[in-house]
C-alpha cells in the first residue's frame, strides 16, 4: 500500500464506521475537517512547542484519537480529513 491507499481506506472507515459522510461534512462550514487534518498532521513533538496547541482541535475531545505510536494512522486521519474538506467544498459548487 502507498499513502493515498491509507487515506482512501481510512476516508473509507470514516464513513462507513462513523456515519461521518458527505451529508454529515456539509454542516461544518467553518474549516472544522481542515483543522481536525492539521492537528492529526502535526509531529507530536512539535504539538509540544505551541501554546495551548490542543485548542485547535474543532469538536469535543472525545472525538480527538491520537495514535502518537503510529504516525502513519495518524497522517492517514490527516489526509482523510483533508479529502473530505475538499470534497465538502467542491459540493458547494
Amino acid at each position: 500500500m502507498n499513502g493515498i491507499d491509507f487515506i482512501a481506506n481510512e476516508r473509507n472507515r470514516q464513513v462507513e464506521e462513523e456515519d461521518y459522510d458527505q451529508k454529515h461534512d456539509r454542516k461544518l462550514i467553518h474549516g472544522e475537517l481542515a483543522l481536525a487534518g492539521v492537528v492529526y498532521a502535526t509531529p507530536e513533538e512539535a504539538r509540544e512547542w505551541i501554546d495551548d496547541f490542543y485548542q485547535l482541535w474543532p469538536f469535543e475531545t472525545k472525538y480527538y484519537k491520537p495514535t502518537p505510536d503510529d504516525r502513519i494512522k495518524e497522517l492517514s486521519k490527516a489526509g482523510a480529513l483533508i479529502a473530505a474538506e475538499i470534497d465538502r467544498l467542491l459540493s458547494e459548487k
